[in-house]
């Protein structure tokens, strides 16, 4: 239950008060990367591309470069911070505050939501100035991006707390997120595949993530836009359910 909205807001507070202290690690690499991303794929690479999607190559590039650093700064974020709450022992101070499980869960949660606004928000004002690529609906990519962050910062708690060293925390974006992420539609649509590799993207969540919010962009998409936010709002409710279950079982989290 929601009652202590101090505990929680306070460490929301918190998390955003960590995120800018270590403003070199988490908000200028996504900044910095899209622009290179934008300067060699879509303005090099890019004007050999006739338009995609009814838009350049470089503003159809703008969505996916989002998708992909929310999805990794939001994952990375969440699961070092609740690592080293454990390493720490810091965490502790929120076991024993008057504090339930969907409060700290709610907590991460929305600090992963904010974090993840603000980098796509930097990272669409990189897209404004340099190729004038905006949403058309603003609202589906806010939904997109509340959905995305909410998804990846349950699994980077549910990761923080398997975790027995930092490295384990690595071994999901190295092996998982980050390559499924680069084939799953960032820089090209699904229809320039051959028919096979297409029919296996589908198998690929990261794909209905980026076709989503990619659809606020251009208004269209690979796949019909219900059936993507359904599996994203399907997945986003598994890995909620998995990080709330884990915390209110404490688990690795008592002695």
């Amino acid at each position: 239950m929601l009652g202590n909205w101090t505990g929680l807001w306070t460490l929301v507070r918190r998390e955003m008060v960590r995120t800018f202290k270590v403003i070199n690690q988490v908000i200028w690499p996504p900044i910095i990367t899209t622009v290179l991303y934008v300067l060699v794929f879509g303005l090099g690479i890019g004007s050999r591309i006739p338009t995609v999607q009814g838009v350049s190559y470089a503003a159809f590039l703008i969505p996916g470069l989002i998708m992909l650093q929310v999805i990794d700064q939001t994952y990375g974020e969440s699961s070092s911070s609740v690592f080293q709450g454990r390493f720490l022992n810091s965490i502790q101070e929120m076991l024993i505050a008057p504090m339930s499980s969907l409060e700290i869960v709610g907590g991460f949660i929305i600090s992963s939501i904010l974090r993840a606004i603000l980098i796509a928000l930097l990272i669409l004002g990189v897209g404004a100035v340099m190729v004038h690529a905006t949403p058309h609906n603003w609202l589906l990519a806010l939904l997109v991006t509340v959905l995305v962050s909410s998804l990846f910062g349950a699994l980077g708690i549910v990761a923080g707390l398997l975790a027995e060293k930092f490295d384990h925390i690595a071994v999901l974006t190295t092996f998982v997120i980050t390559p499924l992420v680069f084939v799953g539609g960032v820089f090209t649509t699904t229809q320039f595949l051959p028919p096979f590799v297409r029919n296996i993207t589908l198998f690929n969540p990261m794909f209905y993530m980026i076709d989503a919010f990619r659809f606020a962009f251009t208004g269209r998409s690979d796949e019909p836009l219900w059936m993507s936010l359904g599996v994203v709002g399907l997945l986003t409710g598994g890995a909620l359910g998995a990080a709330l279950t884990m915390t209110a079982r404490g688990y690795k989290l008592r002695a």
